[in-house]
């Protein structure tokens, strides 16, 4: 995987073969932050990284210019990795380790971004936890959105925080968002 734009854009990262890990394509990552760079400034807002795995979308929000960066997935080896990497990057990425789940019930960090890259074998009635848990702890900023990359196989336009999906190959991206804020 490469970054593919900031200050480390061309930098490739190569995760360690023992990592449980999917990363987003290049082709979707570009299209995904080229709709963001439209809507943010990267160096004015917050992000929450779930599912982060090798960490590959938080270092491409550093390398844009976002420095207040929550990277959170389960495994263990993949936080080692981000911290290594960014470390190595010399960008500031807070890895945690936590089920994501756990983690949502827990936290009252808000964020402007909150990406979620779940395993594609999870069903619909997570993701609409997962959801229902953003949403109702109130963990998006105002004109904030939640991205869910996700399968086919998922369909999400019946959320109440649904706001638009896009599809970039065979990644498809749902965005939601407060309802006051859905058109």
């Amino acid at each position: 995987m490469r970054i593919v734009s900031g200050s480390h854009k061309g930098r490739k990262i190569k995760a360690p073969n023992n990592l449980p890990i999917r990363p987003t394509t290049d082709m979707s990552k570009e299209s995904i932050f080229n709709i963001l760079a439209n809507l943010y400034e990267f160096n004015e807002i917050s992000v929450i990284d779930l599912f982060s795995g090798s960490g590959n979308i938080s270092y491409e929000f550093a390398s844009r210019g976002t420095t207040n960066i929550v990277s959170i997935d389960n495994n263990i080896n993949c936080i080692k990795f981000i911290k290594k990497t960014s470390k190595e990057l010399n960008i500031n990425i807070n890895a945690i380790k936590s089920d994501v789940i756990n983690f949502l019930k827990k936290t009252s960090t808000k964020s402007d971004i909150i990406f979620s890259d779940p395993p594609y074998n999870f069903d619909e009635t997570y993701l609409n936890t997962m959801i229902n848990l953003v949403f109702s702890n109130n963990l998006i900023n105002d004109n904030g959105i939640l991205i869910i990359e996700h399968s086919k196989d998922i369909s999400l336009e019946l959320s109440k925080y649904f706001f638009k999906k896009k599809r970039y190959g065979s990644c498809y991206f749902t965005f939601l968002k407060k309802q006051s804020e859905c058109h």
